[in-house]
Order: structure tokens, then C-alpha cells, then sequence
């Protein structure tokens, strides 16, 4: 199956602070993946990095095996990469359906399938985003990068700062997304959704990738899970 997205021997960061140190890491097509790790271990970076917002010390960043190095943020968003961010960034001043059309491209994501989605956003199209909840922020976000109709998506902590019964209903939406044939790239603090999200997962420490293989390995043994992520709430029963 062709590569969907590829970093190839990639150290990347700030300025001169180097971050992200000799990744080596590819998406084959309708292939998602789980990227966890504890708190500034270069998750978020990996995915700036793909979106052009860090500094490339070394290595290439590869979309649909097309070199995308010196390709600007917006034409990497036109040329098939879509992202969620952690901060949400939806425009506060704009009403949701404004925000739904601002970046809309043909393709299988139309409104119709967003509200399938999303019923709560079809209730909400007048209201300005600020004065939407946390969780339907997030819900704008992710249907607002959908409605680009990107080849892969790139997700950071989606359910971060959710309340529990939110967190549920997103994790059911990332199991349809995952069914749809999209690319995923999910970074998610929770282990517990990280790994039954995808078969395969990543784990990173200190800005280098230190477990690339099944997800049933680690949910199959909390305790290696803890020593490589260094938590240990992913040890819930289950």
C-alpha cells in the first residue's frame, strides 16, 4: 500500500533547540496509528513538524511519498494534510456554520455527513464559537478539518480537559473516522483510548520514537506500558 505520510531520519524543533531526534516513522494509506507519551516528549512537534510550523534540522517529511520540506503551512493543508490542534484554534468570532465553511473542499466530508457525525454542531450553526462548550470547540474542530477532505489527519489530544461522558462520545467518533478509510495520526495522552483507538502504536521519550508495534502488546501488559510511557493509568482493567 503507498505511504501516506512519512518522516524519514527527521530531527526538527525550535529554533537551535532540537526537539525531535532521528524519527524514522510511516503511514501507510487508510493506516492509522497512535502516538503516546508523557508530557514534552515531542508528541505535539512530531505534528508541527508535519504542518511546517518547527525548524527541519535534518531528514524529510514525505506526503504521499511527495517531498513537502519547504512546502508552505497553507499549501500542505491544500495538498491533502489535515489537523486538529490542541488549542482547538477555532475563529471565537464567527458562527459555526462560518466556521464549517471557511476551509470546505469537495470531497466525501460534506455537512450532511458532518451532522451525522456531529448532530450537537447542526443545533449550534448561529452560535459564535465562543460561546460553544469545550467539547463542541472540539467537535468544530475536528468537522472543520474534515470538511478540507484531507488524505491524512493529524489529531493532538483531542480529549484533553473533557469531561468523561465527552470523552466517550468522541472516542466513538474516532472509531468511525478510523472505519472510514481516512489516515490517522492521533496523539492522545489517554492510553486507554490511544491504544483501543489503533492497532498500531508509538511511543515516544525524550524527542525519539522508543516503541513502534501492536497496541494489543501494551494494552496486554500494563506494566511495559508504564515503563516506556512512565504512567500508569493506562493499567485499568479491562
Amino acid at each position: 500500500m503507498a505511504e501516506a505520510l512519512a518522516f524519514r531520519g527527521v530531527s526538527a524543533g525550535y529554533g537551535e533547540t532540537v526537539v525531535l531526534e532521528d524519527i524514522n516513522l510511516t503511514l501507510a494509506g487508510g493506516e492509522n496509528v497512535s502516538i503516546i507519551g508523557r508530557n514534552g516528549v515531542g508528541k505535539t512537534t512530531l505534528l508541527a513538524t508535519a504542518m511546517g510550523h518547527t525548524r527541519l534540522h535534518k531528514g524529510e517529511v514525505l506526503l504521499g511519498g511527495m517531498n513537502i520540506n519547504r512546502m508552505p503551512i497553507y499549501a500542505r493543508a491544500l495538498a491533502g494534510l489535515g489537523y486538529v490542534p490542541q488549542e482547538r484554534e477555532i475563529f471565537p468570532s464567527l458562527s459555526v456554520r462560518e466556521n464549517l465553511e471557511i476551509g470546505a473542499r469537495p470531497g466525501y466530508w460534506n455537512e450532511a455527513r458532518i451532522f451525522e457525525l456531529f448532530p450537537r454542531l447542526s443545533e449550534r450553526l448561529t452560535n459564535m464559537g465562543n460561546q460553544l462548550s469545550g467539547g463542541e470547540q472540539q467537535m468544530l474542530s475536528i468537522a472543520r478539518a474534515l470538511l478540507t477532505n484531507p488524505d491524512v489527519l493529524l489529531m493532538d489530544e483531542p480529549t484533553e480537559g473533557l469531561a468523561p461522558v465527552l470523552v466517550e462520545t468522541l472516542t466513538a467518533v474516532l472509531l468511525k473516522l478510523r472505519d472510514s478509510g481516512l489516515s490517522i495520526v492521533l496523539v492522545e495522552q489517554n492510553s486507554r483510548v490511544a491504544l483501543g483507538f489503533s492497532e498500531r502504536a508509538v511511543i515516544m521519550d525524550k524527542g525519539r520514537i522508543v516503541y513502534d508495534g501492536p497496541s494489543a502488546a501494551l494494552r496486554d501488559d500494563p506494566e511495559q506500558l508504564a515503563k516506556l510511557v512512565g504512567i500508569v493509568e493506562a493499567a485499568a482493567p479491562h
